[in-house]
């Protein structure tokens, strides 16, 4: 094996190791209380080390998201392989991760935050490393090419505008709370979201 590719695997073990143990600490103490000198110093790395890997201390987060991000594409993709109806697999893609926001309810505002982040690379980095809408737009191909859903909208502005809900009712929920669980409230503004808020 070359020394290039061995530099390039201990490169990724080191990265993989800061990013479990920031993911755990944010998990113990909480994101916003976790320093990235915290991360540093439990990842037996300098401060530097951790700032070659993460440039700011959300970007952690960014790798999080793209995980489960990784994981409902994923599951899309099977269950539409084994014919599951498209819209019966959103409402399960939507539970997922509703149920997945509901355990790391300390995690998602940080992570929503960014994609909505004032400076705009920060924004479009957070934006590509959690592609919602790209696996909504995956799920809802086959209505949209039947003509079963609005076809007077491109398929990638609907899948966006349902993305974003689910980002502004989340937030909303993980920092707020209501009476409601977050499944329930998610499954409430799909509802809205699919049959029109104006009764006709």
């Amino acid at each position: 094996m070359d020394s290039s590719s061995l530099r390039e695997r201990q490169k990724e073990r080191r990265r993989a190791r800061i990013y479990g143990v920031a993911i755990e600490l944010f998990k113990q103490g909480g994101f916003q209380t976790t320093t990235a000198t915290d991360i540093a110093k439990a990842s037996n790395v300098s401060r530097g080390t951790f700032f070659n890997y993460y440039p700011y201390k959300e970007a952690v987060l960014l790798d999080y998201g793209s995980e489960v991000m990784e994981r409902l594409r994923d599951m899309a993709e099977a269950r539409l392989a084994e014919g599951t109806l498209p819209l019966t697999v959103l409402y399960e893609v939507w539970d997922q991760l509703a149920e997945e926001n509901t355990r790391e309810r300390d995690l998602f505002p940080p992570l929503a935050y960014e994609v909505m982040n004032p400076n705009p690379e920060r924004a479009r980095t957070a934006y590509q490393a959690l592609p919602l809408s790209k696996v909504i737009e995956l799920i809802l191909r086959p209505l949209h090419q039947s003509g079963q859903i609005r076809t007077d909208l491109s398929l990638q502005r609907i899948s966006n505008l349902i993305a974003d809900t689910y980002l502004l009712v989340a937030l909303r929920w993980s920092a707020y709370g209501t009476d409601r669980p977050l499944r329930e409230e998610m499954r409430l503004a799909l509802n809205l979201l699919l049959e029109g808020a104006v009764k006709r």
